[in-house]
C-alpha cells in the first residue's frame, strides 16, 4: 500500500509544517504531486497506526466500490430510482477483479473516492442547488476531475443559446441547471484552493506556480503503468518525451471528448456523457496510472446495460463489446510485457507488446467511438 504511505507522509508533513513538495516517502522516494488541499485531508491518517490505517483504507475502498456500482446503476437506469442491493453487491463482487480496482486496493489509492464524488453529483436532480460540490472537491484533491465542470459549462452554454434562439428571455437562459452546476463546482474548487492557501500558504504558492507545471515529477512517461495518450505515444515513438505529437493528439482528443460528452448530455444521455468525459480526462492527462482507470466500472455497467436493452443482432453486438471491454480490464494484459522501473524496457517493445501495454487508451478511444456512433444513430432517429 505504497501510495497510502505517501498520503500519510503528506499528512504528517502538513501537520509539522515542513515543506510539502520537498518531502519524499517510502523506499521508492516518491514525492507529493497533489494540491495542498489533499494533504489537509490526509492529516487524519497520522492519528492511527500503520496497520489500522491499512485495514481502514481497504475496508473504505471496498465500500467505495459498492458506492460506485450503486451510483453507476442509477446513472444508467432511471436517474432517481434506487438499484436493488442484491444487484449492486453482485456486480461489486465481479468488478472488484478489474485491474484498476484491484491495484487501487493494493496501493491504497483514492481513485474510487474521486469517482464517487463525481458520480454523486451527476446522479443528483438538476434542480439540486448544491449539485457540483462533489466535482469541485474532487478537482481540489486531484486536478483532472475539473474537466467535468468544463463539459457541464459547455453543455449549459449550448442549451442557453438554444433557449435564446427559441425566444426565451436572457434570465431564463442563464438559469440552465448545468451552468449552475459548473459554477458551483468552480466555486467549490476555488474554495479548496483558498483554504489550503490560508493554512499552507508556502506550499500553496509553490504548487500553483511550480509543481502544477512539472508533469514529469510524477514519474517516467513511457512506463507501462502510464495508460495515458502521452504514455502510449512515448512507447510507440520509442522516446521519453513525445513532445508535439502528444500536444496535437491531446488537443484533438479533449475537443472531441468534451464535445461528445456535451452532446450526449444535451440529448438526455447522462451516462454516456459522464463516461465520455471521464475517459477523455484519463486520455489527455500527462500521467494516468492504470489504477486511475477505475471508471472502467461504470463503463462496463453502461455497455452491459446497452446490451440488456436490446434484442437480436444489436444485443449480440453490445454483448460482444461488453466482453471485449471486460477482457481488457480484467486480464491484467498491460503487465504481460517486460517492465521494470528505471530500465526503460518499454522503449523497445514489439508491435504486439505495444498493443498489450496500451490496452486502456485503446479502450478509452473505443468508448468515445461508441458514444459517437450512438449519438449519430439517436440523431438520425430523432430526425426520422
Amino acid at each position: 500500500m505504497i501510495d497510502l504511505m505517501v498520503y500519510r507522509a503528506e499528512g504528517w508533513t502538513a501537520r509539522t509544517g515542513a515543506d510539502l513538495y520537498d518531502m519524499v516517502a517510502t523506499s521508492a522516494h516518491l514525492p507529493n504531486t497533489y494540491p495542498p488541499f489533499a494533504a489537509l485531508l490526509f492529516t487524519p491518517l497520522t492519528l492511527v497506526g500503520v496497520g489500522a490505517m491499512r485495514t481502514l483504507a481497504t475496508a473504505g475502498n471496498l465500500l467505495l466500490l459498492v458506492a460506485v456500482v450503486h451510483l453507476s446503476l442509477r446513472l444508467v437506469g432511471r436517474p432517481h430510482r434506487l438499484p436493488r442491493p442484491a444487484a449492486t453487491l453482485a456486480l461489486s463482487a465481479l468488478l472488484v477483479w478489474c485491474e484498476p480496482v484491484w491495484t487501487t486496493l493494493r496501493y491504497g489509492q483514492i481513485n474510487l473516492l474521486l469517482a464517487v464524488l463525481v458520480l454523486w453529483d451527476l446522479t443528483r436532480r438538476d434542480s439540486n442547488r448544491w449539485a457540483g460540490i462533489g466535482i469541485g472537491v474532487a478537482a481540489g484533491i486531484k486536478l483532472t476531475p475539473a474537466l467535468f465542470a468544463v463539459f457541464l459549462a459547455l453543455a449549459g452554454a449550448v442549451r442557453a443559446v438554444q433557449l435564446l434562439r427559441g425566444g426565451a428571455p436572457l434570465r431564463t437562459a442563464l438559469r440552465v441547471p448545468w451552468l449552475r452546476q459548473a459554477a458551483v463546482a468552480t466555486v467549490t474548487f476555488l474554495a479548496t484552493a483558498g483554504l489550503s492557501a490560508l493554512v499552507l500558504p508556502r506550499d500553496a504558492h509553490r504548487f500553483w506556480t511550480e509543481i502544477v507545471f512539472a508533469a514529469d515529477r510524477v514519474g517516467e512517461v513511457e512506463i507501462t503503468a502510464n495508460q495515458s495518450l502521452r504514455g502510449a505515444l512515448a512507447r510507440l515513438l520509442h522516446t521519453h518525451d513525445p513532445g508535439g505529437a502528444w500536444v496535437v493528439a491531446a488537443a484533438v482528443t479533449v475537443a472531441a471528448g468534451v464535445a461528445l460528452a456535451a452532446g450526449a448530455l444535451l440529448r438526455g444521455d447522462r451516462a454516456w456523457a459522464a463516461i465520455s468525459c471521464a475517459v477523455t480526462a484519463l486520455l489527455v492527462s500527462p500521467i494516468s496510472w492504470s489504477h486511475h482507470w477505475v471508471w472502467c466500472v461504470p463503463a462496463l455497467i453502461l455497455v452491459g446495460s446497452e446490451a440488456l436493452a436490446r434484442t437480436g443482432g444489436a444485443a449480440r453486438r453490445w454483448w460482444a463489446a461488453t466482453g471485449v471491454l471486460a477482457a481488457l480490464f480484467v486480464s491484467f494484459a498491460l503487465w504481460w510485457v517486460p517492465h521494470a522501473w528505471h530500465r526503460h524496457e518499454e522503449l523497445h517493445q514489439s508491435p504486439l507488446q505495444l498493443l498489450l501495454s496500451d490496452v486502456y487508451p485503446l479502450a478509452g478511444i473505443g468508448l468515445l467511438v461508441l458514444c459517437a456512433l450512438r449519438l449519430r444513430r439517436t440523431g438520425r432517429d430523432a430526425r426520422a
